[in-house]
């Protein structure tokens, strides 16, 4: 029974990380639920403060992935329209155009949403640029989030 829920949890961590790219998977929670589950096999690898700590970690990870890329665009002068392109694209770039897609994608729709806002296609290009700084630097707190849950949980596992 333990190995079904060794496995649960490598299927959570797994998705956690597809979820750090895609903004439609929580990724940070799911590692975290894949630590939980460990937690609560027979070993009890986790101590409460260690699995509090991440559940903060987790918890702030998600507010702030959220703010960044709309810090980034209005920093350089954008607007909504340049995030949802921005989303718009990076849904589009995965899906049609793997794996280049996952960088170009963003930048492009960000650009494109930016345009159909009005905007002229310099500051279309500036507030784009802003958005796809903002979604990478979100995109990179996720996966390193995500990539210390999966260390401690295959640390905890194999060692």
């Amino acid at each position: 029974m333990e190995t079904l829920w060794l496995a649960c949890g490598l299927l959570l961590l797994l998705l956690g990380l597809v979820g750090s790219f895609l903004p439609f998977i929580p990724g940070p929670p799911l590692a975290y639920a894949a630590l939980l589950l460990h937690h609560f096999t027979a070993g009890y690898p986790f101590s409460t403060r260690f699995l509090i700590i991440w559940a903060g970690v987790t918890m702030a990870v998600v507010m702030i992935e959220n703010i960044i890329p709309a810090l980034g665009t209005k920093r350089f002068g954008g607007t909504r329209f340049g995030i949802g392109g921005c989303v718009a694209g990076l849904l589009v770039g995965i899906l049609f155009f793997p794996p280049f897609g996952i960088v170009i994608g963003p930048l492009l729709g960000a650009f494109a949403g930016e345009i159909i806002g009005g905007q002229t296609s310099d500051q279309a290009l500036k507030s784009a640029l802003g958005s796809f700084i903002g979604f990478l630097a979100g995109t990179l707190l996720k996966f390193i989030t995500v990539a210390l849950m999966g260390y401690y949980f295959m640390q905890s596992v194999f060692f």
